[in-house]
């Protein structure tokens, strides 16, 4: 299983053109210490009520 283990918003805001959802860069890891990175849309990861700590919905 995948939890959230951070959330990198430093894009947050620079997606100035219209219609460009701001993204966020999020750390998963696993039982066994492997670690990798997903971009995602901030609304959704909102929408998901994801935090850190948060086990990542299986796709």
């Amino acid at each position: 299983m995948w939890k959230i283990k951070h959330i990198f918003d430093g894009d947050y805001g620079c997606e100035e053109s219209a219609g460009d959802e701001p993204m966020v860069t999020v750390t998963l890891i696993d039982e066994n210490g492997k670690e990798i990175y997903e971009r995602i849309s901030d609304k959704w990861l909102t929408a998901n009520n994801l935090d850190i700590g948060s086990a990542w919905p299986q796709s």
